[in-house]
């Protein structure tokens, strides 16, 4: 029963996590060259899964006033936030006429990394609430711990795809150009398929 549920939990976290991995090599590749972006990407990602696991699970004993999930689709306004931040930044060519603190990377915040991966988890919430209700307390706990174990394995999986040498080259040549497009096609896209503003 347990091994069932660990291999159910396993398939679950691939099938809603794995567009995490392009987000999470666009912060990589954001603050490559600074001293500890993977450990601030790491707790980011932890936290940030933290809160849909935490949402999840108060939305399956039924604290649906705390989390309805009318709410889920607004999520959108973080990643939207953050892109057009992001492409601002980029249009006024913060950085650009020095080509140490370019080379350098910029600094990933724990936070910024913390609310995307939030918001991007608005889907995650919608599908593991029924499988939560659906299996006992036990499972539960189960499936928690198999998802945390693999966060840390997306987050090196993230890393190794955001290092391949021919990866890396085109996420530093464009990366200011693809980080505020992927979070603002992320932002519309969670705003859109939850129906978020009548849209």
């Amino acid at each position: 029963m347990i091994l069932s549920s660990i291999l159910q939990a396993i398939g679950l976290f691939i099938a809603t996590n794995i567009d995490d991995i392009i987000v999470l090599s666009l912060f990589f590749a954001r603050g490559a060259g600074q001293p500890g972006t993977t450990a601030r990407i790491a707790v980011g990602q932890y936290l940030g899964f933290a809160g849909i696991l935490g949402a999840a699970v108060l939305v399956t004993v039924g604290a649906d006033a705390f989390l309805p999930s009318e709410v889920i689709p607004y999520f959108g306004l973080i990643p939207l936030a953050l892109g057009l931040w992001a492409a601002w930044q980029a249009w006024r060519g913060d950085g650009d006429d020095d080509d140490d603190a370019k080379v350098a990377g910029k600094n990933v915040a724990v936070w910024t990394v913390a609310g995307v991966t939030f918001a991007n988890g608005g889907d995650n919430i919608g599908v593991y609430v029924p499988v939560f209700l659906s299996v006992g307390p036990a499972a539960v706990v189960a499936y928690c711990i198999v998802f945390l174990v693999l966060v840390a394995a997306l987050v090196v999986l993230a890393k190794f795809v955001a290092t391949r040498p021919p990866i890396a080259e085109v996420l530093e040549r464009w990366e200011h150009i693809l980080f505020p497009i992927v979070l603002i096609g992320l932002g519309i896209a969670i705003l859109v398929g939850g129906g978020a503003f009548g849209l």
